[in-house]
């Protein structure tokens, strides 16, 4: 028995990082998954490596930040499985630009990944569960930034607080479907995305993250398969009732001062 036994699952920018982690620990729970990617060659390797751990797993080519494609994505899901009752929107953009330095493309970009394709998934998803009148769960990832962030992120924090106040609106207005709805707000993170940004933004060397782990309260930063772990769970029956909630998954407490 699993947490999500005959579920399926759609985990949009599944291919790598955290929806990677995702994919993975859901297929441990006994649940059917389908994981979005830009780039076929992370996205097959990892539906390789699912169905080699005796999963059912599918690819799904499609750019999130194109609206079409992002409900096209839960559209395959459908056509390939006949349901979607999970969704997960992992798929971000963490490109640098302040106040004073975005540009509109930049901002545009940032808003199209970050709200832009996670709304319309949602929208197709929810449609789907609310046409076959059944419960379903959704998880945005979102980032404890959007409370105000670095300076350096301020298209990015736009975005992921836009993604907040859509989280809560949803989960509102979809209680009485039985659809619960909710977001996790997660800190700084070892994934191959935030190795990339690290060396391209900030010239970060080989030893960033053992660097990084020595200025954190925990002595490490926040672990993918960690985070997997409770979005399992607010995706599972165990999460009980639970909808509209934002939790900060972080070791920097809000409001704290040294």
């Amino acid at each position: 028995m699993g947490l999500l036994d005959d579920k399926v699952v759609l985990v949009n920018g599944g291919s790598q990082g955290v929806g990677a982690a995702i994919a993975r620990a859901a297929v441990r729970e006994n649940t059917t998954v389908a994981v979005t990617g830009r780039r076929a060659e992370p996205g097959e390797a990892l539906v390789a490596e699912l169905t080699a751990a005796g999963g059912t797993a599918m690819y799904i080519r499609a750019d999130l930040a194109d609206a079409g494609q992002a409900k096209a994505s839960v559209g395959a899901v459908v056509d390939a499985y006949g349901r979607v009752d999970c969704l997960v929107n992992s798929a971000g953009l963490t490109s640098r630009g302040t106040l004073l330095d975005t540009t509109p493309e930049l901002f545009d970009a940032h808003i199209a990944i970050n709200l832009k394709g996670p709304f319309f998934a949602m929208q197709a998803a929810v449609a789907d569960m609310v046409a076959r009148k059944a419960p379903g769960t959704v998880v945005n990832i979102i980032t404890s930034s959007a409370h105000g962030g670095q300076p350096f992120l301020a298209p990015y924090v736009a975005a992921k607080a836009g993604l907040i106040g859509l989280t809560r609106n949803a989960a509102h207005a979809h209680r009485w479907d039985r659809v619960r709805i909710n977001g996790l707000n997660i800190g700084w993170t070892a994934t191959e995305g935030e190795d990339a940004t690290q060396r391209t933004f900030h010239g970060a060397g080989d030893d960033w993250r053992e660097e990084a782990a020595a200025r954190l309260p925990m002595g490490k930063l926040g672990q993918p398969d960690e985070i997997a772990g409770l979005v399992v769970l607010l995706l599972s029956d165990r999460s009980g009732v639970v909808t509209g909630s934002i939790i900060d998954w972080d070791q920097n407490v809000l409001g704290g001062l040294d």
